[in-house]
């Protein structure tokens, strides 16, 4: 698996200010021994100066570490140019959003120290889709994502250069128009965006990931696990930076308290079971979903 977007793993948080090097050690060891291939390490909404220090550590010790050299492609930074209102801001802390804009990224850009390699906003929040094209020059993916963008807004952004919208079917109110919703908009636009899918049950009902892989396409589509520190490990209480996360019996991810998804505790390995199991997914496609479609969506070799 090539996963596109993961917070943490295996009692190990991606998102703590000075990640621990030993701990960062043993969760890429960990998914190397799960059949990773490879991931991008992924940081959600914060001050924009601790989300600098958190990419400065990270590239350090991916340089340090070899097991970490071996597994991390980048970063993938989910926000903090993302929309604030209730339901779209999902687990995300709305005081820690701000609108986005070049001088912004510019610094996590730097920070990342050329490890930057995808970045998620809300093309609502980017006026004139600026920021998505300085990030798009400057060899940064560019996806949708915590948003509720017009149709207009989303061509406009596709015209910049966006060209994937992360966790769709989430990261969005629970009550949307039964037509004219930011999920039909991502749908009608899938012939020019990578669309990626959390397949835990959770976040997407089987049935309706059914459907949408469906309607988008296996050529279009890409399987993520958004998994948090709590994946690989029992229920409990866990943290996603900042935020207190809560796991049940279920292994479903909640922000303590709340009604909201904060990741999952997806693996390769429970996807791989489910993917046969459920949603009868042969090894060819879902090969396809969780590998050469990730791949090509950043551009990595698939050799």
């Amino acid at each position: 698996m090539i996963d596109l977007q993961i917070n943490g793993y295996a009692g190990v948080d991606f998102n703590e200010l000075q990640v621990d090097p030993e701990q960062l050690d043993r969760a890429c060891r960990l998914l190397e021994q799960d059949g990773v291939r490879s991931v991008l390490v992924t940081l959600i909404t914060d001050d924009l100066d601790r989300l600098e220090l958190k990419l400065r550590h990270l590239a350090a010790l991916r340089e340090e570490i070899p097991a970490a050299g071996r597994l991390i492609a980048g970063f993938h930074v989910e926000g903090p140019f993302l929309n604030r209102e209730p339901g779209f801001a999902g687990a995300h802390p709305a005081d820690k959003m701000r609108p986005a804009d070049p001088t912004a990224a510019a610094r996590l850009y730097e920070a990342a120290a050329g490890l930057l390699k995808l970045v998620t906003l809300a093309p609502e929040s980017d006026r004139g889709a600026r920021t998505t094209r300085w990030l798009v020059e400057h060899g940064v993916r560019v996806a949708a994502g915590h948003t509720d963008a017009s149709l207009d807004q989303l061509r406009g952004a596709i015209d910049e250069g966006l060209t994937i919208f992360t966790h769709l079917g989430n990261g969005c109110a629970r009550r949307l128009d039964r037509h004219d919703n930011i999920i039909q908009r991502a749908l009608a636009l899938r012939d020019h965006l990578w669309l990626c899918f959390i397949p835990d049950g959770a976040h997407i009902p089987w049935f309706a990931l059914d459907n949408y892989l469906r309607l988008a396409g296996v050529e279009r589509s890409v399987l993520v696990t958004d998994a948090i520190s709590a994946a690989r490990m029992p229920p409990g209480d866990y943290h996603l930076g900042r935020l207190p996360v809560h796991v049940g019996p279920d292994l479903v991810c909640h922000l303590r308290d709340s009604e909201h998804l904060a990741g999952s505790t997806l693996t390769w390995p429970r996807i791989r079971e489910q993917a046969a199991a459920i949603l009868e997914l042969s090894e060819t496609t879902l090969h396809r979903l969780t590998f050469t479609n990730p791949a090509h969506a950043l551009g990595l070799p698939t050799a």
